[in-house]
């Protein structure tokens, strides 16, 4: 959703031309794919010497995890892969057709919602027109909240097939070797990547409601947060944190729009419902409660998304629900329970009247593929916008009759019935007051809080129902 339309691997290397005269130019792709070979190797050979340079654990763990091979530097530790933090990729940052970031250092700030002894990221190409080249990645969680400065003892270099660099193919992702490191829970962990030259438009999520920095030069493994002069409002090229847990045993994936994504949260205190679901299942478990499920929690909200419909392009900028399912929940680690609030963006942005019954298929279809997989589907009714202005009586009985099919049970395994919560008791077609963020379609912090607090314990474990 957005305020004007609605809730809104390997190393580079040359290809083979054939047999040509000596005396001719190489062609372009041919000299750019060597000078990347070159910048790669260079780049695996410094790296090597700054970690035997720095005669510490940073240094010694990269390089063990470089030997073991892919996800395998976390062997001494046993656990169940998570997922403790995502973003779904949007589309391409605007303005970086040219130089994307070429020549700068992406530090992301994340919030894990579950902790574990080992960690490994995702980084995404999706929208990009070239190879992304990255010659550096690190790991570390962050020294203080809202701050680009790490907490030293935490630095990891981060791998890729065993390679400090990789290259991404445009339309591709990548996933990192693990590396052992003690990921807390509810903190923030800096992901930071070197990209010596431009892919072409950066793969991003725009509504991160965190700030992020940019330096520039390589200082990937800068600690003192002193380089990183530029501030950003978007995850550029990082789309997942898993972690290695020895306590979790599953992961949640928050599936939606706007309103997943937290639009109108207070920036930065990571007041979105899935966080705070995360926030509450680590409170109960705390407090020794054996009802509730100690799983990872993770955002795949995307603004302004619907069922039915994506956005133009190829790949599509905002992809459907539909379109994104696969990537965005089955794609998760040890995904039990997917929990989908989506539906009011296909009412507030068809131009006719839309059709409840293609949008329940659509919900439905969501559905019968978690299914396949063995996830259980908790699905949620659509909250009011009376008083948004895309508010229009005819949307409002859409609103209503498909929530009224959600009720009757033959969509989700299970409900969570947020619009009888939190609609107005004296006009049930708006937001109650205290929920409502001031647009009348998103809710505010307190809202957010409410959503997270219908979810029964229940609801996330068990199986989902075989009658749907």
């Amino acid at each position: 959703m957005t305020r004007h339309d609605g809730a809104g691997p390997g190393v580079p290397h040359a290809r083979r031309s054939g047999h040509r005269d000596p005396r001719h130019h190489l062609p372009h792709h041919v000299l750019l794919s060597a000078v990347l070979a070159v910048i790669v190797g260079l780049s695996a050979a410094i790296y090597l010497a700054v970690d035997a340079g720095d005669g510490g654990r940073l240094g010694q763990e990269s390089l063990a995890s470089s030997r073991t091979g892919p996800h395998s530097a976390a062997a001494p530790s046993t656990g169940v892969w998570v997922g403790s933090w995502a973003a779904a990729p949007v589309g391409s940052e605007p303005l970086t057709e040219r130089e994307g970031t070429a020549g700068r250092t992406v530090r992301n700030v994340v919030h894990t919602s579950v902790g574990g002894t080992s960690a490994r990221i995702t980084l995404s190409n999706l929208y990009g027109t070239g190879a992304l080249t990255v010659t550096s990645v690190t790991l570390a969680v962050a020294a203080g909240d809202d701050s680009p400065a790490a907490d030293p003892g935490t630095l990891r270099r981060l791998t890729f097939g065993g390679r400090p660099a990789i290259s991404i193919p445009a339309g591709e992702q990548a996933v990192s070797d693990a590396v052992p490191l003690a990921v807390p829970r509810d903190t923030d962990v800096l992901v930071s990547l070197y990209t010596p030259t431009s892919a072409g438009p950066v793969t991003f999520h725009h509504l991160a409601q965190q700030t992020s920095y940019v330096a520039d030069g390589e200082h990937t493994a800068d600690v003192t947060g002193t380089p990183y002069t530029g501030q950003s409002t978007y995850w550029r090229y990082l789309t997942a944190l898993d972690v290695l847990s020895e306590e979790a045993d599953g992961t949640v994936v928050a599936f939606g729009d706007s309103i997943t994504d937290g639009f109108a949260s207070t920036p930065g205190a990571n007041r979105r419902w899935p966080d705070v679901l995360a926030d509450r299942l680590h409170a109960s478990l705390t407090d020794g409660d054996d009802d509730a499920p100690d799983y990872g929690v993770v955002n795949a909200g995307i603004s302004g998304n619907r069922v039915l419909t994506g956005g133009p392009g190829r790949p599509a900028g905002n992809p459907s629900g539909l379109d994104r399912f696969d990537r965005d929940v089955l794609g998760r680690p040890n995904v039990k329970v997917v929990v989908i609030d989506l539906g009011v963006n296909d009412i507030l942005r068809s131009q006719t009247t839309a059709d409840p019954d293609a949008v329940l298929d659509g919900l439905r279809d969501l559905v019968r593929r978690a299914h396949a997989h063995g996830i259980k589907a908790v699905g949620t009714t659509l909250l009011p916008f009376r008083g948004h202005h895309g508010y229009t009586d005819a949307r409002e009985d859409v609103r209503r009759r498909i929530n009224a099919e959600i009720r009757s049970g033959s969509v989700y395994d299970t409900l969570v019935d947020v619009d009888r919560a939190m609609h107005d008791p004296y006009d049930p077609r708006r937001l109650k007051a205290e929920y409502d963020s001031g647009d009348h379609l998103h809710p505010s912090d307190r809202g957010y809080w409410k959503m997270a607090q219908l979810i029964r314990w229940s609801q996330l474990t068990g199986a989902g129902r075989a009658d749907l």
